[in-house]
């Protein structure tokens, strides 16, 4: 327990100094190459995404039609999530399960947890629960995600 910990904290650590690496060499490029160094971040930069802005789809995400799709069915953890937030519309939990799926793998679990607490009790056998379902879903929805590709 106490090395995996200390591993979680030398993986952020190591994550933190990479970012601190790019931002320092982000402001090195601006002082040196000015508005230029635009194009060393970013593709496409003198394409026409300005002009096709406003014609960009706004129909939901293919992810985001497996998820409510999930959540429409019978399964066993479609049933306890929509239980745990039954004054949230599908959309609204698919979206929130999307945002959650967007995050690093490690902080996955624990982001679904929070989502499904809704309450403001801190009962553990209710957290213990809440993590066991978080844990469930996150195992069905990579399936459904891996059937997808």
């Amino acid at each position: 327990m106490i090395k995996k910990s200390s591993t979680d904290y030398q993986q952020r650590l190591e994550t933190f100094i990479r970012h601190l690496e790019e931002a320092r060499q982000l402001q090195y490029d601006w002082m040196t190459y000015g508005i230029d160094c635009v194009d060393f971040y970013v593709d496409d930069v003198d394409g026409d995404w300005l002009e096709t802005w406003d014609q960009i789809d706004d129909e939901p995400s293919t992810v985001i039609e497996s998820l409510i799709a999930l959540l429409k069915s019978d399964d066993w953890v479609a049933v306890r999530v929509k239980k745990h937030l039954k004054n949230k519309s599908l959309t609204e939990i698919a979206s929130e399960l999307e945002k959650c799926l967007s995050l690093p793998e490690e902080e996955q679990i624990f982001a679904v947890k929070t989502m499904l607490d809704d309450s403001e009790e801190s009962d553990q056998d209710l957290n213990l629960d809440l993590l066991d379902l978080a844990e469930s879903l996150l195992e069905k929805l990579a399936e459904i995600l891996k059937e997808e590709s």
